[in-house]
């Protein structure tokens, strides 16, 4: 049986100064039947350049995709994603931060998890701090994604403990309908893939799909791209994602 093929797409903005290649390049070696998609999202720095430094060590498992201006996180995420499905037919297709708080040896486990069970179509890692993991996240970040963490449960009628986390994995099919439309929020996107993840196999169904992994390891980098300005429009982002999936949101009571 032969393993299978995944995408893991790296949004990049100004990311020149950190995006060594030596991580992505071992990630691949050690892993042959995955892929990486690198988006430039715009960058002002050397990013592009640092991009083409892991591309032309394996030019035939790196796509490149360079976005001319900045479109926040969700939509560079959402170019890469349909990039990769037009281009080709793997199995799955992940999105990862390119400082890569979530080291990309925690990959394997994503697909891992996937193959246990055919039902899990959507992985999210889960960034819990517990015994025999290495979870090293700011006091304040931990509090506030709490906080952030019930509202989003709250919002999809789920008990989802990490909408935020920057890895995912989604099986290929699923992520062609998820990725179609442009996102509402440029950060929130996260919360309203699982809405639209509702919206398109029902609320019953995603009780089964969506599966949130512990991460065994996962360190706080201290540079988000999520500036304390941002905060203030948290509310209202979640309101708007709220309103355009009411709908699908409103079947918990039916099912």
């Amino acid at each position: 049986m032969t393993d299978p093929i995944a995408y893991v797409v790296v949004p990049c903005y100004n990311e020149g100064t950190r995006l060594s290649p030596a991580p992505f390049l071992a990630f691949l070696r050690a892993n042959p039947a995955c892929r990486i998609c690198l988006v430039n999202d715009g960058s002002t720095d050397g990013t592009a350049e640092r991009m083409g430094e892991i591309a032309e060590q394996i030019p035939e498992r790196v796509m490149m995709l360079d976005l001319p201006v900045n479109v926040g996180k969700g939509e560079a995420v959402r170019a890469g994603v349909n990039a990769v499905l037009a281009e080709n037919k793997p199995d799955y297709v992940g999105y990862w931060d390119a400082d890569l708080a979530t080291p990309l040896t925690e990959f394997p486990a994503f697909l891992a998890s996937a193959s246990e069970q055919e039902d899990r179509r959507f992985i999210c890692g889960s960034r819990i701090c517990r015994m025999g993991a290495d979870v090293r996240r700011h006091w304040w970040r931990h509090y506030f994604g709490r906080l952030f963490a019930t509202a989003a449960s709250l919002l999809l009628h789920l008990p989802v403990y990490d909408t935020q986390c920057g890895a995912k994995l989604i099986q290929a099919e699923l992520a062609r309908e998820l990725f179609l439309e442009p996102f509402i929020s440029r950060w929130l996107f996260d919360v309203e893939l699982i809405a639209r993840l509702i919206s398109t196999i029902g609320h019953a169904r995603t009780k089964d799909a969506l599966y949130e992994l512990p991460l065994s390891v996962w360190e706080d980098k201290g540079e988000s791209k999520v500036t304390f300005g941002y905060l203030p429009r948290v509310p209202w982002d979640l309101w708007r994602i709220s309103r355009a999936y009411r709908g699908a949101l409103r079947q918990k009571s039916q099912d």
